[in-house]
């Protein structure tokens, strides 16, 4: 990648057509092993509901294929927008409780369905196969991708976690990478929040803003069932998402420098 190209994707990061968008690599994150994470590889997002001057932006970073995590009434109601040179696919994590989330009416529903939501990656077959499906792919890939859900936080964010933690990524690193959603697209919650305020009352915006924030609590609950339900991330990642030693050793090689081998 060219110092061009990083230039263009800290830019992309503030596109008002997806103000999620951002390398997965954040500036070259650090790893343990004295590495640090490729830039201009893996790009995580919201949804891409572009402009054509931001279709044509993503097009200028090589990319080759988008991953849409949502199903198929979130596309219906925000499709993405073409993007030159890159394929979309489909790879809905199923077993969301969208209804819960529609039909929320305190803060402490807002927070126990976020935990169903992310205690779901690991413990539904529907999440497990998605994110064993995207992962798998990332690995084959030979130019830029791109994945992304709605407000790309929740699905992108625990995508995101993995890779990061295939890696070799600090979880103190990582963490702060999940909570980096609500500073880059604090304008977007704030907008949403006053469409609940506008239309719901004053009252629910407190409730509605646990399922539009990155919170620390709900991250935990994905960790602690990876631990309850497989031991370790190692062993989530291969027993739960069925990735081999061939898949995790081409994700390393996609996402790293190669200073040190």
């Amino acid at each position: 990648m060219t110092s061009d190209d990083a230039d263009l994707g800290e830019e992309l990061v503030r596109l008002a057509s997806a103000d999620n968008f951002r390398d997965l690599a954040g500036p070259g994150y650090p790893t343990a092993d004295g590495r640090r994470v490729r830039r201009g590889v893996l790009f995580r997002s919201n949804e891409l509901t572009l402009t054509h001057e931001d279709a044509q932006a993503l097009a200028a970073l090589g990319v080759e294929t988008i991953f849409d995590l949502r199903d198929a009434h979130e596309i219906e109601a925000h499709p993405d927008a073409p993007v030159p040179g890159a394929t979309w696919r489909h790879v809905e994590v199923k077993g969301i409780p969208m209804e819960a989330v529609a039909s929320l009416q305190t803060h402490e529903q807002g927070l126990a369905v976020m935990g169903e939501v992310y205690r779901g990656f690991v413990e539904k077959e529907g999440g497990r196969a998605a994110f064993g499906e995207l992962l798998h792919s990332i690995a084959q890939g030979r130019a830029a991708q791109v994945f992304h859900c709605t407000a790309g936080k929740d699905r992108t964010g625990w995508a995101s976690v993995l890779l990061l933690h295939v890696a070799g990524v600090a979880p103190e690193t990582i963490l702060e990478d999940y909570l980096a959603t609500n500073t880059i697209s604090s304008a977007t919650r704030v907008k949403y929040l006053g469409m609940v305020r506008e239309h719901l009352g004053d009252d629910k915006v407190e409730v509605y803003e646990t399922v539009m924030v990155a919170d620390a609590r709900y991250l935990q609950q994905a960790y602690d069932a990876v631990v309850s339900s497989y031991g370790s991330m190692e062993g989530y990642l291969a027993d739960g998402l069925g990735l081999g030693a061939d898949t995790l050793a081409a994700l390393r090689a996609r996402l790293l420098d190669h200073g040190v081998e």
